[in-house]
């Protein structure tokens, strides 16, 4: 699974520091060392690490002022690009930011980045400005509860809706769907009310919370396929490393979905598997492997 995670050892922030020369810098003919300035003491960073746990993907944060925060310097590798990988690092970037105050976040985005950060929600602020033999624009995004991606936000409201309405329960656990780039989907869930004795998530809550996940990423893959059909969990397992005692955090990425659609199209019933990733925080916690069945809606 890929999995976010802060470099904290020599040996990762140099790791960090050499995968971000590697992407970003090197390929302009910058020295190694040009990768760094001089807030790199005061901000945080983000790495992206795949199943094998090499860096895939690398983005830093830093407060200008309390109400702004800074993105700067993500990269994602050339063969994990267009996985949704970026938009990973950048919603951990303003998770964080939101945590330390900030009400806005900042980008100084290469013509090659606007795309990107636009899909994300930032607007251009100002005209271009050289740096280097670079332009580049700057870019806002308000900080709210509101300012996750929510990628055809219609589709987003009626999964909402549907996880409440045909199961009660969803809605009792506090599970909400926090954001949807079009190969992420991400939901969380209220600890309070999923809490046992131990002072973390219940095991049943969080097997509930991975398997509406998977659901929800399949109801948006029909969607965004023009197709319908009744969803069912076939089988599903977790494997569970840590316990969740903070912020219950369920993510699933289209790379790790295997089937095919096209069996609904000719009215025959469909497999797919897929994984969830369940993370407390930032912290990967367990992983859900899931089957479920796509079945044709008889008229």
């Amino acid at each position: 699974m890929y999995r976010i995670s802060t470099p904290v050892t020599p040996e990762e922030m140099e790791a960090y520091f050499l995968f971000r020369w590697q992407v970003l810098r090197e390929p302009f003919n910058f020295p190694q060392g040009s990768e760094k300035d001089e807030y790199e003491g005061v901000a945080e960073h983000r790495m992206l690490l795949s199943p094998d746990g090499d860096i895939v993907a690398v983005g830093r944060v830093h407060l200008n002022v309390q109400e702004e925060a800074q993105i700067r310097h993500i990269a994602v590798s050339a063969k994990h690009r267009k996985k949704g990988l970026g938009s990973l690092i950048l919603s951990a970037l303003e998770e964080e930011a939101k945590k330390q105050g900030a009400l806005r976040a900042v980008t100084n985005s290469l013509d090659t980045s606007v795309a990107f950060f636009a899909s994300a929600g930032y607007y251009i602020e100002d005209t271009p400005e050289a740096l280097g033999k670079q332009k580049r624009q700057h870019m806002v995004k308000k900080l709210d509860v509101q300012s996750t991606v929510r990628l055809h936000p219609k589709w987003c409201t009626e999964l909402q809706s549907t996880w409440h309405e045909t199961i009660p329960i969803s809605e009792q656990m506090g599970i909400t769907l926090h954001q949807y780039t079009g190969k992420t989907l991400e939901a969380r869930a209220s600890l309070n009310k999923n809490i046992n004795l131990h002072g973390s998530m219940f095991a049943g809550s969080i097997f509930s919370l991975a398997t509406l996940t998977g659901w929800g990423m399949i109801f948006l893959q029909l969607k965004e396929r023009g197709l319908e059909g009744d969803i069912v969990l076939g089988d599903g397992n977790v494997h569970y490393h840590k316990p969740v005692t903070a912020e219950p955090r369920a993510i699933c990425n289209i790379e790790t979905m295997s089937g095919k659609f096209h069996y609904i199209e000719r009215k025959k019933k469909c497999r797919l598997e897929l994984q969830v990733n369940i993370q407390d925080g930032d912290i990967a916690v367990a992983e859900f492997y899931g089957v479920y069945w796509v079945l044709p809606i008889i008229e």
